[in-house]
This record gives C-alpha cells, sequence and structure tokens, in this order.
C-alpha cells in the first residue's frame, strides 16, 4: 500500500492523468444524467378499463368487478385488486408484488382478460394498459375567443407542431369529450313516420358508409375499386336520403332530425382566467429529461405568444418541472457554498495552495460519482442531491484529516514528499474505519422494500459511489498536489496575520484543553449528562413532541380545491359552487400580505367534470387549479394560502366533499387511508360516515372523503300485464329505450387527425323530458306506435 503511495505521490504525471481521467468523464456524463423529481420506481400496477355505456354502479359491479375478479385470482405475483365500479364504466386495478416482472404481470393479466366470455350485452372494448409508465411534465393551455370546436381544432394543431420538436416526446389534448355529428331526433318526428331511434340508425348507417370494394385488373394497369357516400359534415348528414315516400319523394335526415357538430359532453370544458381554454398536456417517458422536455415547450410558447394576435394566448399551467429546477438551484446553491466557507475555514490554518488543493477534491469526487449514477441508473433527483449535500461533510472530514496529517509530518522535519507518503499512511487506517462505517450505515438502506426502498436505496448508492471515487482521490491524487504545495511553501515567509492567528489558536486550543482535562476527571457526571440528553431524546418521540412524517412535503407551486358534488347534481349548480369558492378565494387573498412584482396567483383554472380524488366524470364534480408564484419569490406559502382559503369558504351543505390540497410528489401519497370491507353497502356507508364524523373532532385533520357514494336516481321501467299481447316484450322494449336516451352509434368518420362519432338519440327539452319520457313512442314487433306509460310501469 505504501508503494501505491509513494508512487503516485512522487510521479509528475501519474496523479494528474487520474484526476483529469475523472473529471472528464463526469464531464462527459453529465449532459446525459436525466433530471426528475423523484426516483424513478419499478411499475407494478396494471389498470382494466371497461366501458358499459348507460349501466349504473350497481351493474357495473356485478356485471363486470366480479367477471374480473374471478378471472385474474389465479395470476402469479399478484398482490392486490381493487374495482372501482362507477356509471358507465368498471376500473379494475391489479398491483404486483416486488418479485415479479411487469411485463409478464401485464400478459398474464391481458390473457385473463381475453379469456371472460360473459360480460354483459353492451359493454365495449377493454383496454388493458401498465401504469406509470410515463410523468406529467407540464400544461399548455389554449385561451381564444373561438368556439369550442374551432378551439379544438387549434389545440390539435399546437399538438402536431409540438411533435415535432425533438425533445416533446407525448402531446395529449384535454379539456373535451368526444367529438360526434349527433342526430337529434324529436319525439313528433319518431311518431309521424313510426320510425324508433334504432331505426333511424339503421337508415343512416346503410347510406353513410366508405367501403373497398376490390381490384379491378384491366390489359394495361390495375385499379383499386372504392365505394364512398360517407358524409363528414353536419350539413352533408342533413342532405343524406334515407327513406323513399309512397308518392315517390325522398326523405332526407335533416327532414326528420335536426344534426349538430358538438362534444357528446357538453359539460365537460376548462376555464382559464374565466377564459374558455384549451389544455394540452406535455407528458414524458422513463428516459426522457423532464427540464429538457419543458425547456424546448417553453422556448416554443415564447415565439408562439410574440406572434399570436390578441385574444390568443398560450399559458404553461401544472409545471411540474420547474420545481425539479428550483430544488437543483437551491442545492446547488447550498453546495457551492458549502464549499467556499470550507474553504475559507481551511484557509485560515493552511496556505492558498494547500487549501485549493484539499477543496477542489470535492467536485472531483463528485464528478467521478456522476459516472458511477449513470452507470447504476440513478438520475438527478432530489434524493441524490440530498446525498451529495450530505457527502460534502464527510468528504471534507476525511480531506482535512489526511491534510492535517500530511502537513503535521512536514512540521516536524519530513522532506515534502515523505511527509505526504507518511502523512497518508498514518491515517489512512482511520479514513478506512471511516469509509467502512458510512458503507454500514447507509448501505442498510439497500435492505428496505416497496417504494419507499425504491426511493430511499438511491441515497446509499450516490453517496457510497461518491465516497469510493473520494477515497481514491485522496490516496492517489491528493498527496501529489499536497507535497508540490508544501514544496511552495518553504519558499514564502508565513504572512503577520497568518502567526498572529496561530498564535490565538494555540491559546484557544489550550482552553478548550482544559475543558477536556475536566471532562475526562469527571467523567461520570459527563457520561450521566450523555444519558439524560439520550433518555430526554426518546421522550420527545414517545410524547409526540418531535412529529413524523414518512415523507418530507415539497413546497410546490400548484393549489387545487376539488368539488365533489351528489349524483345527478345539475350543472348549473355545480358552476355556482365553484362561483362560491372563487369569491373565497379572493377574500382570503385580501388577507395574505402582498406581492411586490406580480399577482400571487398566475393563473387560475376551472375544470369542470374532473375530480381527480372521485375517479369518476360528471358534470357533478370540478378541480379549481390555481398556479402560483415559485416558491422562492412568493411571500405566501401554500399552506398559508390554503388555510385562508379555506376558512373563508362557507359550509355547502350539499357538497359531498371539497377539499383543498396540493398535487402529491413523490411517494408520499395520503397521510391517513382506512379500508373498511364487508357484504353490505348499507351497513358500509353507515359505518364509514361513523368513522368520518369521529376523525373530523380531531384537530387539523381535513380533506375527509371516502369512494363509497350514492349513484344517480333512477327510473325503473316495468312491463305491464298484457304488454306481451300488444307485441312489445322486455328485450324489445329495453333496446329501445336504450337506443332514445344511450343513443346509437352509427360510425366513426375522420377529419384529419380526429375522430368524430355519428350517434343518433332523442332530442328532448330538459323542461319536457319526464313528460316526453312517460309519452315516449315504442313500437310493437307488428310496427304498432304506443307511448311507453301504456306498457310498462314507471318508478322511481
Amino acid at each position: 500500500m505504501k508503494s501505491i503511495l509513494r508512487y503516485f505521490a512522487a510521479h509528475p504525471t501519474a496523479a494528474n492523468i487520474l484526476m483529469i481521467s475523472i473529471v472528464l468523464l463526469g464531464m462527459a456524463t453529465l449532459p446525459s444524467l436525466n433530471k426528475e423529481t423523484f426516483p424513478q420506481l419499478k411499475a407494478d400496477m396494471v389498470s382494466v378499463n371497461v366501458p358499459y355505456p348507460g349501466a349504473s354502479p350497481a351493474e357495473v359491479a356485478e356485471g363486470i368487478c366480479n367477471r374480473l375478479e374471478d378471472a385474474t385470482d389465479g395470476i402469479s405475483f399478484l398482490d392486490e385488486q381493487s374495482c372501482s365500479a362507477q356509471d358507465n364504466l368498471a376500473a379494475f386495478v391489479l398491483t404486483m408484488q416486488e418479485a415479479g416482472e411487469i411485463k409478464q404481470f401485464k400478459d398474464d393479466v391481458q390473457s385473463a382478460v381475453d379469456g371472460i366470455t360473459d360480460f354483459p350485452q353492451g359493454t365495449e372494448q377493454v383496454t388493458v394498459q401498465e401504469l406509470g409508465r410515463v410523468d406529467h411534465v407540464l400544461s399548455v393551455a389554449i385561451v381564444s375567443q373561438l368556439g369550442l370546436s374551432e378551439l379544438k381544432k387549434l389545440a390539435e394543431h399546437y399538438r402536431s407542431q409540438l411533435l415535432t420538436i425533438p425533445n416533446v416526446p407525448i402531446v395529449e389534448v384535454t379539456g373535451f369529450s368526444q367529438h360526434e355529428f349527433r342526430v337529434l331526433v324529436s319525439p313528433e318526428s319518431l311518431q309521424q313516420y313510426k320510425l324508433s331511434i334504432q331505426d333511424i340508425a339503421n337508415l343512416v348507417g346503410a347510406q353513410s358508409l366508405d367501403r373497398p370494394a376490390g381490384v379491378l385488373e384491366s390489359d394495361e394497369r390495375s385499379y383499386q375499386v372504392r365505394f364512398e357516400n360517407a358524409r363528414r359534415s353536419p350539413s352533408e348528414l342533413a342532405d343524406l336520403v334515407i327513406l323513399n315516400t309512397d308518392k315517390g319523394g325522398q326523405l332526407r335526415l335533416g327532414d326528420i332530425a335536426e344534426v349538430e357538430d358538438r362534444f357528446a359532453d357538453q359539460q365537460t370544458y376548462t376555464e382559464l382566467n374565466g377564459q374558455p381554454a384549451a389544455l394540452l398536456q406535455i407528458s414524458k417517458n422513463k428516459t426522457d429529461d423532464s427540464l429538457t422536455v419543458f425547456n424546448a415547450v417553453k422556448a416554443y410558447i415564447d415565439e408562439q405568444n410574440r406572434l399570436l394576435p390578441d385574444g390568443t394566448q398560450l399559458y404553461i399551467t401544472q409545471d411540474s418541472a420547474s420545481v425539479v429546477q428550483e430544488r437543483l438551484d437551491l442545492i446547488l446553491t447550498n453546495g457551492w457554498q458549502g464549499l467556499l466557507l470550507a474553504s475559507l475555514a481551511l484557509f485560515l490554518f493552511f496556505t492558498w495552495r494547500y487549501t485549493f488543493w484539499v477543496a477542489v477534491g470535492l467536485p472531483i469526487s463528485f464528478l467521478g460519482g456522476l459516472v458511477a449514477m449513470n452507470a447504476f441508473g440513478v438520475t438527478i433527483n432530489m434524493i441524490s442531491m440530498v446525498a451529495l449535500l450530505m457527502a460534502i461533510g464527510i468528504l471534507m472530514d476525511d480531506a482535512i484529516v489526511l491534510s492535517e496529517s500530511i502537513e503535521s509530518e512536514h512540521r516536524n522535519g519530513k522532506s515534502p514528499l515523505d511527509a505526504a507518503v507518511d502523512g497518508t499512511s498514518k491515517v489512512a487506517r482511520g479514513v478506512m474505519a471511516s469509509f467502512t462505517t458510512s458503507v454500514l450505515l447507509f448501505g442498510s438502506l439497500l435492505f428496505l422494500k416497496g417504494e419507499m426502498g425504491q426511493i430511499m436505496s438511491v441515497l446509499p448508492v450516490v453517496l457510497l459511489s461518491v465516497l469510493v471515487i473520494s477515497l481514491i482521490e485522496a490516496f492517489l491524487v491528493l498527496p501529489n498536489h499536497l507535497k508540490h504545495a508544501l514544496s511552495h511553501a518553504k519558499k514564502t515567509k508565513p504572512s503577520k496575520w497568518r502567526t498572529q492567528f496561530d498564535a490565538l489558536f494555540e491559546r484557544l486550543r489550550d482552553a478548550v484543553g482544559v475543558a477536556a482535562h475536566f471532562a475526562v476527571k469527571a467523567r461520570y457526571f459527563v457520561l450521566g449528562g450523555a444519558i439524560a440528553l439520550f433518555v430526554v431524546s426518546i421522550g420527545l418521540l414517545s410524547s409526540g413532541n418531535l412529529k413524523f412524517k414518512g415523507f418530507p412535503s415539497i413546497e410546490g407551486n400548484i393549489l387545487e380545491a376539488r368539488i365533489l358534488m351528489p349524483q345527478g347534481t345539475p350543472f348549473s349548480r355545480t358552476q355556482e359552487v365553484v362561483d362560491t369558492l372563487q369569491q373565497a378565494l379572493q377574500e382570503g387573498l385580501q388577507t395574505l400580505p402582498a406581492e411586490q412584482d406580480a399577482e400571487l396567483i398566475k393563473t387560475n383554472q376551472v375544470s369542470y367534470s374532473r375530480n381527480a380524488d372521485a375517479n369518476e366524470q360528471g358534470p357533478h364534480l370540478a378541480t379549481i387549479t390555481l398556479d402560483l408564484l415559485d416558491a422562492q419569490i412568493r411571500h405566501s406559502s401554500l399552506l398559508e394560502l390554503q388555510r385562508a382559503w379555506r376558512e373563508h369558504t362557507p359550509l355547502i351543505a350539499d357538497a359531498v366533499s371539497i377539499q383543498f390540497k396540493e398535487p402529491v410528489y413523490g411517494p408520499g401519497g395520503q397521510a391517513i387511508s382506512i379500508r373498511l370491507q364487508g357484504g353490505d353497502l348499507q351497513q358500509l356507508s353507515e359505518v364509514s360516515w361513523k368513522l368520518q364524523n369521529w376523525l373530523k373532532a380531531y384537530t387539523g385533520v381535513s380533506n375527509i372523503m371516502d369512494d363509497l357514494r350514492p349513484g344517480k336516481p333512477q327510473l325503473k321501467v316495468t312491463l305491464l300485464p298484457g304488454a306481451l299481447n300488444q307485441g312489445i316484450d322486455a328485450q324489445q322494449l329495453s333496446s329501445q329505450l336504450r337506443a332514445a336516451y344511450q343513443g346509437v352509434k352509427v360510425s366513426d368518420v375522420f377529419r384529419g387527425r380526429e375522430a368524430y362519432e355519428i350517434n343518433v338519440v332523442l332530442d328532448s327539452e330538459p323542461a319536457n323530458a319526464l313528460q316526453d319520457f312517460k309519452q315516449l313512442t315504442v313500437f310493437s314487433k307488428q310496427g304498432i306506435a304506443m307511448p311507453l306509460s301504456a306498457v310498462a310501469r314507471i318508478t322511481e
């Protein structure tokens, strides 16, 4: 060992070649390291979505959830099944055990689902997908005075433009429901022409179609034959001939129905700062860099905003990438400030050359650690940066011990070379013991399991990688540089301030030595004091004075109010609740300190029919999203704004839940999650309600909700005695009701990149909807028209 130390200390270039190699490898690796908020987690969840239009949650649970659970019970490495029965949809999530492999697990789920053959009639295409494959980066809101259809086209245009940028991988248009050409048939037309909704849909489907008809071979060339009669606009559909009259005339679709270009769900839309907006969700794959994607999108938006006319603007919202940049800047600032302070402290005792070479070992070790991070697949994130900060103290301690030992040997009369070799050898065992202690202490984090284990395992990987490189630098590079520094120090005379400082430090050392002698003499007193402090520390933990948190919070820039009203709530009532919360927000802002150069809230976005906690859609949902000034420049914290908003919000008696929260970063999830299980839904609901009220009695508890909620009120239709004699059976009547109120999808047509559905539904004004329902014209097998109330009983 000593011969290796002497070789590198004495060789004129070996130490420098090793140092330069580490620096170059680190600088070459740095651009390829991805930057994100938290480390990547191993994918362990697969979702199965089964649409069942028109079905209630009870029907979804009985007809779909039970079958999905039974079919997937025997899958290898299955940890948990969870099926959410919603209106029109079954959302089934399977969680894999940590020992499993996600690709094989997803294939097994797909095979099991494909084997189900008894789904209820009316279910649509099943989708199976792996969750967590992409991460949200930011959203782009497009605000314009255009109508919703034109706004959607503008959003599609910008989506196409963004996807041409090499660093933007995934862009999705959101804020709209399915675009459709809706054929609205009035009840009077059904009676006049003796046609049901299904009949009209069949007539439209028979006429509006495109279809390849084969290949025609001639002597000179081949021709592809294609029949084209599809209609791709409301006017073309209205002009479609669907019937001939008795007198030889033609009946067009526009004669019996109104055709609209609209969105399927008119209550699904977004507002930004009070104006209609379209949203572009920009996401990244696990191999993409968050900041690279963000910077590319921001540059494009800045360029477009300079060209756009007044009234149209692009805004960055829901920005999760800037948090990465802010924390990265903060940690880098802390890092160089710590290095500077440590260097100044060293300079008080050593020459500037000596101090420089001791301090330069830190960036060299960091650059070498980046190479190891890249080899182990670790990204630059909050945990890895914390590990680098922790490494600063450990590295400086080892460097100071080693450099002081070398300088002490030189003061005792040894040559610079001998002092470098002997001083390093003297403390080598102590430095290695310190390194071994760090390995045993932090290496134990590698044995943690679950999501928290995946997160925390990054810390020892980064820390120990940097420490290994620091050992190489300390034993093979630093002695050579300190040898040269000592050689130069012999030629210079100590300055006056250095002499005075050394004298003052000698007196301080002697004074501290007196305290050390006292501690040795009064050893039982010192030991008792240490034990007492330990007991007090344990008491602080057990008494709750020292709080526990599973994962540290990150002060973000986004605050949401998530509104959940009872199912069946009119959209107008949801809008009233949103207005109430907006008013409460303005009142709460008045109680906070004013910002100097900008408003605290940069953008105020309202998304109707969306609530991330509800796992459903509908006019009873809404989310208000606030984008705030960056955390380091605003005067009010996100928690203060949340508290002020909550305090000024009046009691909204009919709301199921109104939650004020920040979107979660990292694996922390919900603070407390309680699962109730049982076979009686009514009993579960009662227990849940009692438990929620009990929890609300505790100070500081907020945002309580459960996922067991009553569905929409139902109108039950049952056949009257004698209905079968009139030519109406259950299947025929239910099919006509489903066609009238669920609608009949005729086909899909494409205009550019966007797909439009052609749907035929009954046209009924909300004010007359119940009366129209009772008087709905239904047809017997003989084609006789009669009102629904004549053949069926309607109860609520």
